[in-house]
């Protein structure tokens, strides 16, 4: 089993698409349903192999919860906040701006 290459709390961006997030939780290998992983079409779905991360996510127009494979993350180097609402849920700010998993926190 490959070892997860980000970690939670980690802001992260999409490699295509135009979205990041902060990792709140992360999977060894796919998880999700065989719905969802059918509808991603098949030249650019990712292997099943490989860590699967579940992002509190964030485009230029709405915040939602993201489901994405390692090969499609990079790590985002902005510095800007993530203003999804439920960060607050799952972490505290640092005074360094990174994001602490809060204790007791699980999904």
């Amino acid at each position: 089993m490959k070892t997860a290459k980000f970690s939670i709390g980690q802001v992260v961006r999409h490699r295509v698409f135009p979205f990041r997030g902060v990792i709140f939780d992360v999977d060894p290998e796919f998880a999700n349903t065989e719905e969802w992983y059918e509808a991603i079409p098949a030249e650019v779905r990712p292997r099943r192999d490989q860590p699967f991360y579940h992002l509190l996510a964030e485009n230029a127009e709405t915040e939602y919860v993201a489901y994405v494979s390692e090969q499609n993350l990079l790590e985002d180097s902005t510095g800007e906040p993530i203003r999804h609402p439920q960060v607050g849920d799952y972490f505290d700010k640092t005074p360094d701006g990174r994001y602490a998993p809060k204790h007791g926190t699980s999904h």
